[in-house]
């Protein structure tokens, strides 16, 4: 939308964007509105994930997914000037929302459940990065076409949508199921299979045995007695997993990401006095260098760990906005200069650092029971606080001009004490271990950045044993989260 909500051939569909006609202050809001309302879209859809997630499965939402978008677009490029256009593509916008808010609760959690602990990071990472891909190639889709004198230049990048929905559609049914959810659906066999193809190694192998069997114990001992109680304390600390997971969604929308992806080529042309077409070059160039810093966290997601990749990217950040604050501020052709640096430097920073880890750590920091519930809550909050963002951002850059950047730095520093205090480090931890840090920070009465950095790498066997330790396993020694003592955990 970004590179088209200010083009001529979408105001002669949808005039009520175009400022010669509504004025800018008018304008600005209905291009906002146009825009965000996709994100209310996708926050229904994640919705749909809390509430239908578990029941249809992680490969059957993703499926769905892929069909509400389609559907979508199709309304979308069929509006035409003259027959209710506007009310046409706003719908339309809002049902291919539904469909991608399924799709982000669910593919993170599921790519988490099918990845190993030491490449979990790595894998979610990769995954992450096609955000900024597909961010790129759609900026220049529309960039090539703006040079078509039809609504063609607008149809086109909307409808190629459907081509990426059909890949989808194509490629799920030949993928694994998540084993966690197939055992929570009582599909032993099945699940053991899976847990077999991704070690790689025979199905009575041990390794793959006593995985499927940790899985099961696990769920059992979660559902059983959690499942109703994610906003519970005790051992399991769900409550206090669930609002890490939120803040960090959260973070990620509030410190400005969108704000200059959605709007970069209408502040360099309103705000920062540049031409239309070297304004859609910029834009470009922008999200292609966004794009390639995504994939510096290939490397530095395992190496370098969560915690510090969110302080090194918040710092960054804040930075990148203060130095655009000060070229807007300042108004002179070299500060212009220095703005425009400052939003590719933010871009930079945001996506080796903030585009990946919102959607790893939420499915790595929750626990199997809630997992599906808190992913759908932390992504819910992700596309409640992106519309807020994106329907904010034009009337601030109208109202209060640089005081928009400086605001979202101010933001940035105050992710920092948050993170240091809150977040503790899962990189290398296998999803039972996360379990586990939270169970020794709440019976030893210690922080649980502490319990973190302070517990060793452990293997299924050491996970049984150490809940034993804390005297959290149950009487028969069935293993971790079936505990005899659970409930009084949760009371207390």
């Amino acid at each position: 939308m970004s590179g088209i909500i200010n083009s001529p051939q979408f105001f002669e569909t949808f005039p009520a964007c175009n400022p010669a006609i509504q004025g800018a202050s008018r304008s600005s809001l209905f291009q906002a509105t146009y825009t965000a309302l996709y994100e209310i879209g996708c926050m229904v859809g994640a919705i749909g994930a809390l509430l239908f997630g578990d029941r249809l499965g992680r490969k059957r939402m993703i499926m769905g997914g892929a069909i509400v978008v389609i559907f979508g677009v199709v309304i979308q490029v069929t509006a035409f000037a003259g027959h209710w256009a506007g009310g046409q593509f706003i719908v339309g916008r809002i049902i291919t929302g539904v469909g991608n808010g399924f799709l982000t609760s669910t593919v993170p959690t599921w790519h988490s459940e099918l990845s190993k602990s030491h490449n979990r990071g790595l894998m979610v990472c990769i995954e992450a990065s096609t955000i900024s891909t597909g961010t790129a190639v759609a900026y220049w889709i529309d960039y090539g076409l703006s040079f078509v004198n039809s609504s063609a230049a607008w149809r086109v990048p909307i409808a190629l949508q459907i081509i990426f929905a059909i890949i989808i559609l194509i490629s799920v049914p030949f993928m694994p199921e998540s084993p966690r959810w197939l055992i929570s659906r009582g599909w032993m066999a099945e699940a053991h299979q899976v847990c077999g193809a991704l070690e790689p190694g025979p199905i009575d192998h041990p390794a793959v045995t006593s995985q499927t069997r940790v899985i099961k114990e696990s769920l059992e001992g979660q559902t059983r007695l959690y499942k109703r109680h994610m906003m519970t304390s005790g051992h399991s600390q769900h409550l206090r997993r669930v609002l890490i997971g939120v803040s960090s969604q959260i973070f990620q929308q509030i410190g400005g990401c969108n704000a200059v992806i959605y709007f970069a080529p209408v502040i360099y042309e309103n705000y920062l006095g540049l031409s239309h077409n070297l304004s859609l070059v910029l834009g470009g160039v922008n999200v292609t260098v966004y794009a390639l810093a995504a994939t510096g966290s290939f490397f530095m997601i395992e190496r370098v760990g969560r915690r510090k990749m969110f302080l090194i990217g918040s710092v960054g950040q804040a930075v990148a906005m203060f130095i655009t604050m000060a070229g807007v501020a300042k108004g002179s052709h070299d500060a212009l200069k220095a703005s425009v640096f400052g939003l590719f430097l933010y871009l930079v920073f945001f996506g080796a650092t903030w585009l990946e880890l919102p959607w790893l750590y939420p499915a790595e920091i929750n626990p199997l029971a809630t997992r599906t519930n808190a992913n759908a809550i932390s992504t819910i909050n992700n596309w409640l606080w992106n519309f807020a963002v994106v329907e904010a951002t034009p009337p601030m850059l109208t109202g209060i001009g640089w005081g928009t950047f400086c605001l979202f730095g101010c933001i940035n520093v105050c992710f920092i004490p948050v993170i240091w205090f809150f977040y503790p480090e899962t990189s290398g931890r296998s999803l039972e271990e996360v379990d586990l840090i939270f169970a020794r920070g709440y019976t030893q009465k210690i922080s649980y950045v502490k319990a973190a950095r302070e517990m060793p790498s452990m293997d299924h066997k050491q996970i049984d044993d150490e809940w034993r330790r804390l005297g959290l396993a149950d009487r028969g020694g069935q293993g971790p989260f079936v505990h005899g003592k659970e409930e009084m955990a949760i009371n207390a």
